[in-house]
């Protein structure tokens, strides 16, 4: 093997990332709790150099290096680009809801950054073993990140339930992952996808293989009938851990869908768009259905998350490159609504005491008009109301789907999503027209207030001018 075969040129930023992440590590062990604020500027100084080295990379293409391994494309650039801005800002929204938990450990965003590089390993896959490795870097983190406050017993239910079951779809994947290697010879996603055309009477093992690793990639991603682990984990998880799984690792999830259905295994399309529509309708239904007998809002937003990892689906499984670009679209834009809505969370939190419940929205406009107003239109982006951008996400997945002559799917999809309008007008009626039951003040540091009122308000930009996210997804494909 040469250095030319390796090329780490390729995996600069993930190598930069790594190294920072254990001088972290260190550096934490060594200074006091009242210095952990150089731990916090350490990480994101961290996520900057990476999203830095990022932006140097030349795009010549697509380079494969490590023997086959690793992919780096456009694809992988820009969704690496979002995870690093993602994460950041959840680092930032974290920072006093930690301090005011006593939880404000250096531990928290050096599993944080761990987290990262799995995710951004998983983005450029280009085998099994590398996703499968990246996938598992990125779980083990979120494990111990759900668990992270110790001495909550919520915390450590949810931490044992995600584990669990998390061991279980880690099997699914790596014996699905198995019966595709033993038939094919190959580890490589491309020289898979060669195989696959050439199979004959192996097909059919093939097939069987991708059944469990769909079980899988279902279960990572929280599609109905594996997202039995959403509600219980987004709940028990103190709010900026559910923050933090709730966004960038969407994005990581759909390129490892990307990578394995599309890039692996395209000739099997037939064969996986099936079971995908089975997903997505019953993600759809079940998400919005339940989403609305949900009193606490982390768990609303669970369920939600449910509803939309089904349109994400849906836009996969029509299976043309402009259906990819709307789906990955789609993942941005959702990612980016979960941000601002968990950090509002965080925004109306104190110590001891957690605003998490519906209730504790009641009045909200009395108290700040401003976060209000944030608030409702997230809520109206969620539910795809126009002039926010999650209009135009879910239009662009139902035109795709009406172009495919799948009327009767775009009509459940839509069905679904008149109901899923109920729960999210409730927030607002809840700010707008009830009676105020909390009258503490909001406090939180003006960073974050600055930030979350960008995030939000982006949000509104983009439903107004959805165009140049629109392209940049649209060329990718």
């Amino acid at each position: 093997m040469t250095l030319e075969a390796l090329n780490y040129l390729t995996a600069l930023p993930e190598i930069f990332l790594l190294g920072m992440a254990c001088l972290v590590l260190v550096v934490d062990a060594f200074i006091s709790d009242d210095k952990r604020d150089f731990s916090y500027l350490l990480s994101q100084i961290t996520l900057l150099g990476t999203f830095v080295l990022l932006l140097m990379a030349p795009i010549d293409g697509r380079v494969v290096s490590f023997n086959g391994m690793f992919v780096q494309d456009s694809l992988s650039i820009a969704l690496k680009l979002f995870i690093l801005v993602l994460s950041l800002v959840v680092f930032l929204y974290s920072r006093d809801y930690l301090k005011d938990r006593n939880i404000f450990k250096g531990e928290y965003y050096v599993l944080g950054l761990f987290a990262v590089l799995g995710m951004m390993l998983m983005v450029s896959a280009n085998n099994l073993l590398m996703i499968y490795l990246g996938l598992e870097l990125l779980s083990l983190c979120l494990y111990a990140m759900v668990a992270f406050n110790r001495n909550n017993g919520n915390a450590s239910e949810a931490a044992m339930k995600y584990f669990v079951l998390g061991a279980i779809a880690s099997g699914m994947l790596l014996y699905g992952m198995s019966l595709l290697y033993g038939l094919t010879g190959s580890l490589v996603i491309t020289e898979i996808a060669v195989e696959i055309t050439q199979a004959g009477d192996a097909r059919i093992g093939m097939v069987f293989g991708l059944v469990f690793i769909l079980v899988a990639l279902a279960f990572k991603l929280g599609a109905v009938p594996f997202h039995m682990w959403v509600p219980d984990v987004y709940h028990g998880s103190p709010t900026a851990v559910t923050a933090f799984i709730g966004t960038a690792p969407k994005l990581a999830g759909f390129a490892m869908i990307f990578r394995l259905l599309v890039e692996g295994m395209g000739d099997l399309q037939a064969d996986w768009q099936q079971i995908l529509m089975i997903l997505a309708v019953l993600s759809m239904a079940t998400g919005n259905v339940i989403a609305i007998a949900q009193s606490n809002i982390k768990r609303m937003l669970a369920y939600s998350t449910i509803s939309h990892v089904g349109f994400i689906l849906t836009g996969i499984l029509v299976a043309t490159p402009e259906s990819y670009s709307y789906a990955m679209f789609y993942t941005i834009t959702y990612a980016m609504m979960s941000l601002a809505a968990f950090g509002i969370i965080m925004l109306l939190a104190r110590k001891g005491f957690e605003a998490d419940n519906l209730d504790d929205f009641r009045g909200l406009n009395q108290r700040s008009p401003w976060f209000a107003f944030l608030m409702m239109v997230l809520m109206l982006s969620m539910a795809g109301i126009p002039p926010t951008v999650g209009f135009w996400a879910k239009l662009a997945i139902l035109q795709m789907v009406v172009q495919m002559g799948w009327l009767w799917l775009a009509l459940i999809a839509v069905f679904f999503s008149i109901i899923g309008v109920f729960y999210y007008l409730r927030v607002i009626k809840l700010m707008y027209f009830d009676e105020v039951v909390d009258d503490q003040p909001l406090s939180c540091s003006r960073d974050m207030q600055i930030t979350l009122s960008t995030n939000a308000i982006l949000v509104l930009a983009l439903g107004l001018y959805p165009a140049g996210l629109m392209a940049l997804c649209l060329s990718i494909f």
